[in-house]
């Protein structure tokens, strides 16, 4: 089982660093999820009769990642984090898309609660998951697209396994080679906050939520903490 780590330098600069790590062994991601139907479509429904809007640039925990994205040289406002662009497509299109349950069931935890998130098959890592300043070195393939390679410029936060990068800019996009689909049985869901003062109990909630939809559809699941106290876990 790999274990997933924030390194020392990158638990000094985000000291209030909380990640919620939501592992489900033994997934069936080709029957009916149908709690997670409902979540996205009373989600949309809120939307629709003006009682909910997703959280844009302006709340405090988008904001924050903004922040942290322009210190390690990203503009936040044309490389988003995933949860600001999935909030603003949600916002303009009035739907949140259909990918498959389980990142069907990640998104919609993300976006109503304004936490980023995302997912890894871990049939696919290699290694160990360290949460890292790139070096310049590493190669990235952005989901969807197989052929492209990139390489993030150093400095910048990555996840990475010892094969390569798993996510760019922190948690803006996830990487082609662990993409979670309908046949993936074995998957670590990442929630993030950098405020766990202020908003850990958002993340510990929205942790319970994501286990919930899960549950009913695969053998185990598990939750851990990631902090720069307890800075290592295992999926």
């Amino acid at each position: 089982m790999p274990a997933f780590r924030i390194t020392p330098a990158v638990a000094d600069a985000f000291p209030d660093t909380l990640i919620a790590l939501v592992t489900a062994t033994g997934l069936r991601g080709h029957e009916p999820w149908p709690h997670t139907t409902a979540a996205l479509a009373d989600l949309e429904q809120q939307l629709a009769d003006g009682t909910w809007q997703p959280a844009d640039e302006t709340d405090p925990r988008i904001e924050a990642w903004h922040t942290a994205y322009r210190s390690f040289g990203t503009n936040p406002r044309r490389i988003r984090p995933s949860v600001d662009a999935l909030g603003r497509r949600l916002a303009k299109k009035g739907s949140l898309p259909r990918i498959n349950p389980a990142v069907d069931s990640y998104n919609a935890v993300s976006v109503r609660h304004g936490l980023p998130a995302g997912a890894f098959d871990l049939a696919h890592v290699t290694g160990d998951v360290d949460i890292r300043y790139a070096d310049g070195t590493e190669s990235f393939t952005p989901l969807g697209e197989p052929d492209t390679v990139e390489h993030p410029k150093p400095g910048e936060i990555i996840y990475a396994d010892t094969t390569g990068v798993l996510t760019r800019h922190w948690n803006h996009r996830d990487a082609h080679r662990t993409r979670v689909t309908e046949d993936s049985t074995h998957v670590a869901f990442a929630l993030e906050t950098l405020h766990a003062t202020r908003d850990g109990d958002v993340l510990k909630v929205a942790a319970e939520e994501l286990q919930g939809l899960l549950a009913p559809h695969a053998e185990q699941t598990t939750v851990h903490f990631l902090s720069p106290a307890q800075p290592r876990a295992s999926a």
